[in-house]
């Protein structure tokens, strides 16, 4: 079995016409048994920047740690707030020091350019290659459903609530045929003017 699949997660990432969302499943498992059904795998980055965590749920704390505290240095270094492509690059070097022995997680960023208001996302993997593509991202072990499912349902340009609609309907038809994720799930749509999280419950089984 794949220590990326030992906990279970599924997080995907989408763009939308002035805005983007991120949504992840709540559940947090060793193998086939449940143990909760409040893991947080999306962390807060910025105003306007979230980091999506699926993988090794010991990893994914000391990621998201190691990551606030490297935040907090560019922040106060630079009195400036970070933008998403150098925080992409921040979690690339971050992921990339450690490629001999990997933090087993697979990091999606998701945020609005500060100045421009431009929706960004991208995906890395575990040692810190990233890909920034212009619909959707996808990560975990839900990641061939998630794939299929957003492509089925991905349009370009949709407004604030579509983007919501897609992304939920997405995710929660994909965690339906793993048995490693789902449980709940949760899904944050960043606007230039405002963030809106959202909590789905889900099949309990």
């Amino acid at each position: 079995m794949s220590i990326m699949s030992y906990n279970g997660s599924a997080v995907v990432a989408m763009k939308g016409k002035d805005c983007v969302a991120i949504a992840a499943d709540r559940r947090f498992g060793i193998q086939a048994q449940t143990v909760s059904m409040d893991f947080q795998k999306i962390f807060e980055m910025g105003p306007r920047l979230y980091l999506g965590l699926p993988g090794l749920a010991t990893d994914v704390q000391t990621v998201s740690n190691r990551l606030k505290f490297r935040l907090n240095l560019y922040t106060l270094r630079e009195n400036r707030k970070i933008k998403p492509k150098t925080f992409m690059s921040m979690v690339s070097n971050l992921l990339y020091e450690r490629r001999f022995g990997p933090y087993f997680v697979e990091p999606i960023i998701a945020g609005l350019e500060p100045d421009t208001y431009e929706p960004f996302i991208c995906s890395l993997d575990l040692i810190g290659c990233p890909m920034v593509p212009e619909d959707f991202v996808v990560a975990g072990t839900s990641s061939e459903q998630l794939y299929g499912m957003c492509e089925s349902l991905w349009l370009p340009d949709m407004n604030s609530e579509e983007l919501f609609e897609t992304v939920s309907q997405a995710l929660l038809n994909a965690v339906d045929r793993d048995a490693l994720a789902g449980w709940g799930a949760v899904v944050h749509i960043i606007e230039k003017d405002k963030i809106t999280t959202r909590t789905l419950k889900a099949r309990m089984d």
